[in-house]
């Protein structure tokens, strides 16, 4: 069974999720898919890209697969992990990524919105940082994602809440640019890539890697990074992961201990 799609389309390429039987998780599948559908666009020269799930979802993404996740004693979101990989591929094309959304945003697929360039959603879209529920700390890089979109404090509640914020606050911080109805974001989402179509692709491609390099120019000392990895592994190290991930997999609430 197929679990995505690429339609290309003169110089707009269009990657469609289609596996809303698991909601479109973001399986390593899903996201080789992903990565793949981008290099074919970027061999057809295109000069913009939609990513979208179908018209219509409830979901667009539920994020990361968690039965993916490593039981412990290795980092569910390091430097090699397809998520990390999927959102380099994304911030490192060469065209804009327009994100078209609609129904729930979860987690990784949240942060893989947030790397696209410009985000378009539905009014009855949501957005939510969830890894606490799994007892997982997002990794820095992760973290700023989030943190180039919108204020720290925002970033803070998402993360420490896990609590849905809706579209109409979303935009209104900045996470999303434009509002659209389901029956015409697709047209919106079209019209705006063929603007930038009849733009000059070389500019586009230079000012995009310019604001990327300046998103990402955050010193940060050895020590200071090696001391973030020391507490993230005292987490993915602890009896709390290994709950939230049992229970997510049982279907139940976690009981987390902080141990």
């Amino acid at each position: 069974m197929s679990i995505m799609r690429c339609e290309l389309d003169g110089h707009l390429a269009v990657i469609t999720m289609t596996n809303q039987a698991k909601r479109n998780v973001l399986s390593e599948a899903m996201i080789n898919g992903i990565i793949e559908a981008l290099e074919e666009a970027g061999r057809a020269k295109a000069r913009a890209v939609i990513l979208r799930a179908e018209p219509g979802c409830k979901v667009w993404s539920a994020g990361h697969d968690v039965s993916e996740l490593p039981a412990s004693h290795r980092d569910p979101l390091g430097w090699s992990d397809p998520l990390r990989v999927v959102i380099r591929a994304i911030e490192e094309f060469p065209a804009p990524v327009i994100a078209l959304i609609e129904g729930g945003v979860w987690g990784g697929a949240c942060e893989m919105a947030l790397a696209c360039d410009i985000v378009v959603a539905t009014p009855d879209s949501t957005f939510a940082l969830t890894p606490a529920k799994l007892g997982i700390p997002y990794n820095v890089s992760g973290l700023l994602t989030f943190m180039n979109v919108t204020g720290i404090h925002v970033v803070r509640e998402m993360a420490f809440t896990a609590r849905p914020i809706s579209a109409q606050r979303a935009q209104a911080l900045g996470i999303v640019n434009h509002l659209r109805g389901a029956e015409e974001i697709t047209f919106y989402c079209t019209m705006m890539a063929r603007d930038i179509e009849k733009l000059a692709p070389l500019a586009i491609a230079v000012m995009k890697e310019e604001m990327r390099v300046l998103a990402s120019a955050h010193s940060i000392t050895p020590r200071m990074f090696e001391r973030v990895q020391g507490l993230r592994r005292q987490v993915y190290d602890s009896q709390d992961y290994q709950e939230g991930v049992r229970a997510f997999r049982e279907k139940r609430p976690p009981n987390f201990t902080g141990e």
